[in-house]
């Protein structure tokens, strides 16, 4: 029996099947296979399997955060930090059921290097640039986590906000300190958060 054509796809369409099924939960390379219409075997010529996906994945969503923020010479380089932590955060927070695989693969890509090498245009110290992004990347993985938890699609930051604090029952008598500070405690995984804690990081790090 003659055999007809190999079916054949586009990495991209395996790439944006594979970021559907790892929002579901359900990427697998079975999974993923079934999805874009290819046996398991061909699917292994693409990508030899899920961890190599994952990092593609990763390069690809770090390709939608506008480094253009990174290099803009108009700007402070704190205010470029800033401006791009704050556009990858969307990025990666659009998918947060995906951000812990993608956060465990390996930055070693073109787009990683690239913005790794944007950083050091900024922040020179190689241990600088590390200490941002562990902030910046640990930040983002609490809020995935939180968002995880309010279902899909979650609701509006005020609300989810709102939210906690409705459900937070400190002792005012046992933890005097610690309802002192529910408002701010209701207010962790937020942009005003986010924010204030990049602004003493990158403060600390420039010494002031």
């Amino acid at each position: 029996m003659t055999r007809g054509p190999r079916r054949s796809v586009h990495p991209d369409t395996v790439l944006d099947a594979a970021l559907e099924l790892i929002d579901e939960g359900a990427l697998t390379m079975r999974s993923l296979a079934t999805r874009v219409g290819l046996t398991p075997g061909a699917l292994y010529t693409y990508f030899p399997d899920r961890s190599a996906i994952v990092a593609a994945l990763a390069d690809r969503l770090l390709a939608e955060a506008d480094l253009s923020l990174l290099d803009d010479p108009s700007l402070p380089p704190h205010q470029r930090v800033e401006n791009y932590s704050l556009a990858l955060r969307e990025v990666l927070l659009a998918h947060p059921a995906a951000v812990p695989a993608i956060l465990g693969a390996a930055f070693n890509g073109p787009m990683a290097l690239r913005v790794g090498e944007s950083l050091l245009g900024v922040l020179p110290d190689a241990r600088a640039t590390y200490t941002v992004m562990v902030y910046v990347l640990g930040a983002i993985a609490l809020e995935a986590a939180d968002l995880e938890a309010f279902g899909t699609p979650p609701p509006p930051e005020p609300d989810r906000i709102a939210a906690r604090r409705a459900v937070l029952r400190i002792d005012p008598d046992q933890f005097p300190r610690t309802h002192g500070e529910i408002d701010a405690i209701a207010a962790y995984n937020s942009t005003g958060q986010f924010r204030w804690g990049l602004h003493r990081v990158l403060a600390g790090l420039s010494g002031s």
